[in-house]
């Protein structure tokens, strides 16, 4: 099982954007070519993502029994067909979709639920910052997957309910992450500033802190839609994610399974997009981490 990264919360004073800080930072970006490789593997996966409808593929639905777990190069099937004779280049290609939608779907909505709960934390303190830190405790007391598990064990199984089980047990990684953040931006001066002015509080979280901590949210989303890729590559795998036959890198995994010792590519082409796309979203979001907290 790959471990998930940790990021840490940018702890440069807050700064206006201008041409040249962009600048610099594609410059140390270009300079990290770990980081481009990351990048150019995952908008390499996105691009075929996009363009499956366009592409020559066979429908990855279609089945052709006497074609079943014909080998890699096959005529016709250049990755080969899995026990319906389907054909697993179109099914892996196809599940990209799938996968990159509901994992970054999720990375996104646990994205916004953290970001809710950690800023009003951090802003507020005292009884609000105790009350949702503990909920958040609580919620860090069960294993995420054990606790995704049991949130769509109670929806239903699916695409969606997925998403949010997902979602839902990886809130505590944002909400206290995004509070680390804004615990160092309260008390800088432009706060105090503001509060002089006459702004309200949600204007203040609104206008002066988000804006501050959208580089952190984007290296913790970076670091996080990988690990959200296998957990929801995971539930399907189980049968509580995507249902036959969309084509899914879980559900592609539970097919190769019961053939793996007749035919393992069956497995090993869903296996591979996993591991190149998780690993191609933690290397880029490790470079994108260094690029906006350049200092240890």
């Amino acid at each position: 099982m790959l471990e998930r990264a940790t990021a840490r919360p940018a702890t440069a004073p807050p700064a206006s954007r201008s041409p040249h800080a962009y600048a610099r930072a594609l410059a140390r970006l270009r300079r990290n070519p770990p980081a481009v490789a990351g990048l150019a593997a995952v908008l390499a996966m996105a691009a075929l993502a996009v363009a499956a409808p366009l592409l020559p593929l066979a429908p990855p639905d279609q089945t052709h029994f006497v074609s079943r777990l014909a080998g890699p190069l096959s005529s016709g099937y250049p990755a080969g067909s899995d026990q319906l004779g389907r054909d697993l280049l179109s099914r892996v290609i196809w599940g990209t979709r799938t996968s990159l939608v509901v994992g970054i779907g999720a990375a996104l909505l646990a994205l916004v639920i953290g970001a809710l709960v950690g800023i009003t934390a951090a802003y507020y303190g005292g009884y609000a910052d105790n009350l949702l830190m503990r909920g958040i405790d609580i919620l860090l007391g069960f294993p995420e997957i054990l606790l995704a598990i049991a949130i769509v064990a109670a929806l239903g199984p699916g695409l969606v309910h997925a998403m949010i089980g997902v979602a839902l047990a990886n809130v505590p990684f944002y909400a206290r992450g995004i509070r680390g953040a804004v615990l160092t931006l309260r008390t800088h001066e432009f706060i105090d500033a503001a509060r002089a002015a006459g702004a309200k509080n949600l204007r203040i979280m609104a206008r002066h802190l988000l804006p501050n901590i959208v580089g952190a949210m984007a290296v913790f989303v970076s670091l996080n839609v990988g690990w959200m890729l296998t957990e929801t590559a995971g539930l399907s795998f189980i049968g509580l994610g995507a249902q036959p036959p969309t084509p899914d890198w879980g559900t592609m995994l539970a097919d190769g399974r019961s053939v793996i010792t007749v035919a393992p590519h069956v497995a090993t082409v869903a296996g591979a997009a996993i591991v190149l796309a998780v690993l191609g979203l933690n290397v880029f979001g490790e470079g994108l981490r260094e690029i906006i907290d350049p200092h240890p």
